[in-house]
């Protein structure tokens, strides 16, 4: 019998348009946040990367936290969406305090208010948006060939907005005059931006009344309402989940990856001595990561799941990205944009099919155990994203400092030009082959079908 659909191709164009929103935030900061504080502020790369990773130890908490309350919550919009739209106003007030920072004040005040700012917007606004946006993955459909294609339709969306931010934001600041007051006009244009994009995708889509959500097949009765465990009995229901670790293993990776190339603007300003060509990699990235994706429905319906196409397609991601280190110490510009783009390619379909991955993760702990906790399963996308883009910045920013960068300098030492080799050609090829490694174990559609067989035969 052919699956329900619940969705018309506006309800998904018009959800996924709101990573436009979450991406306005994290590819401005993920890409331009260190080198606006090293280099216009003038703080030191060493401490602004040791704070972003203290406030990271704020994050994981409020992740479960914020998951937690979503399912808890019962109001007219829904369960996720009121987070979702509430959530991002935080968002876009925190976005450019980060960009406001007084010049006028002591240092230490200077530091101390980007840790504020900087907190909040993550550990806060940005999680209780972020986790209500996935989260409506679950709940607006029950259909898995719509979840990924509201998963891919996400992802083009949300690369296309990090190529574009990456491609202009250098000029944008140059218009505007260059500076403080220049980058501060540039973040609330983003955030301006973020808030319309963020309330037309809310308004996109309803979620299914709760009773649809729940009801089970004949026979087999219904769950045990969902708000009746505390936020420990959660946290155990994810950890207890071993996909679910291997997804939020993933997506922190995926996400220390991402932010190890967003400060590629260091790899171009001073190894190639083009800042510019940031943006003409950026596109070598996203053009064949929003084809990929354009794909990624159709190829994960051919093979049947998801697991193989992610296996395989992450292998292709491994070889690209050492085709770029190889390319990177040729000094040929060409053969690292292939090769870069070969990467994105292969590492598209997990991107698109991480949605529905995370809700097939999220039924592995409703067969296991009666319970349904999407909004808290989908901690991990929030989780990842934050946990890996602060501790791939600090990464960045501990490592600039360890091999003596200069902010502002017109030429680095040698020890720094190594250290920027290291980061941007190096790293993402083994993050990559980590993330690999991961996929070799994460079958979960597999030990669903397992459970599933093994419920029939005890009915």
């Amino acid at each position: 019998m052919k699956e329900r659909t619940y969705l018309k191709w506006y309800n998904k164009v018009g959800y996924g348009s709101g990573d436009i929103a979450g991406n306005v935030v994290y590819a401005l900061l993920s890409a331009f946040v260190m080198i606006f504080l090293t280099d216009t502020v003038g703080l030191n790369a060493g401490i602004v990367g040791s704070l972003i990773a203290v406030s990271k130890l704020f994050d994981g908490v409020s992740d479960i936290f914020f998951g937690s309350m979503i399912d808890k919550t019962h109001s007219r919009m829904g369960k996720a969406r009121p987070w979702m739209f509430y959530g991002y106003f935080g968002c876009a007030l925190c976005l450019v305090a980060i960009f406001l920072i007084p010049a006028g004040i002591s240092e230490f005040a200077q530091y101390a208010w980007f840790f504020i700012a900087y907190t909040l917007l993550n550990a806060g606004f940005y999680t209780a948006n972020n986790i209500a946006y996935s989260a409506l993955t679950a709940l607006v459909t029950k259909n898995n060939h719509e979840r990924v294609q509201m998963g891919s339709i996400r992802f083009m969306f949300a690369f296309g907005t990090s190529m574009l931010i990456q491609t202009i934001t250098v000029g944008c600041v140059a218009y505007f005059g260059g500076g403080a007051s220049a980058w501060r006009t540039v973040a609330i244009i983003y955030a301006v931006v973020g808030v319309v994009s963020n309330s037309l995708s809310v308004w996109s889509v309803k979620e299914l009344p709760p009773e649809e959500l729940t009801e089970e097949k004949a026979g087999q009765g219904k769950q045990e309402p969902e708000e009746n465990y505390r936020l420990a009995e959660a946290f155990g229901l994810l950890v207890r989940n071993k996909y679910y670790l291997m997804i939020c293993a993933s997506y922190i990776l995926m996400q220390i990856y991402s932010a190890t190339l967003n400060m590629g603007i260091y790899f171009m300003t001073y190894v190639l001595k083009n800042a510019n060509l940031l943006g003409v990699f950026s596109w070598a990235i996203n053009i064949p990561m929003i084809v990929g994706l354009l794909f990624t429905p159709a190829l994960v319906a051919r093979w049947k799941g998801m697991y193989r196409l992610n296996l395989y397609g992450y292998t292709l991601g491994t070889v690209g990205r050492l085709g770029v280190v190889i390319a990177g110490y040729m000094g040929s510009v060409p053969l690292m944009l292939l090769c870069t783009a070969v990467a994105a390619i292969g590492m598209s379909p997990l991107q698109g099919d991480m949605n529905a991955l995370i809700a097939t993760c999220s039924e592995y702990t409703f067969l296991k155990t009666g319970r349904r906790v999407d909004g808290t399963m989908y901690s991990c996308t929030s989780l990842g994203t934050k946990l890996g883009g602060g501790i791939g910045t600090a990464i960045a920013g501990w490592l600039l400092a360890y091999s003596g960068y200069v902010g502002g300098a017109a030429e680095q030492s040698d020890s720094c030009i190594r250290m920027l080799h290291i980061m941007y050609l190096w790293l993402p090829m083994v993050f990559n082959l980590l993330i690999t490694l991961i996929l070799t174990r994460l079958n979960v559609e597999k030990a669903n079908e397992e459970l599933k067989r093994k419920r029939e035969g005890k009915h």
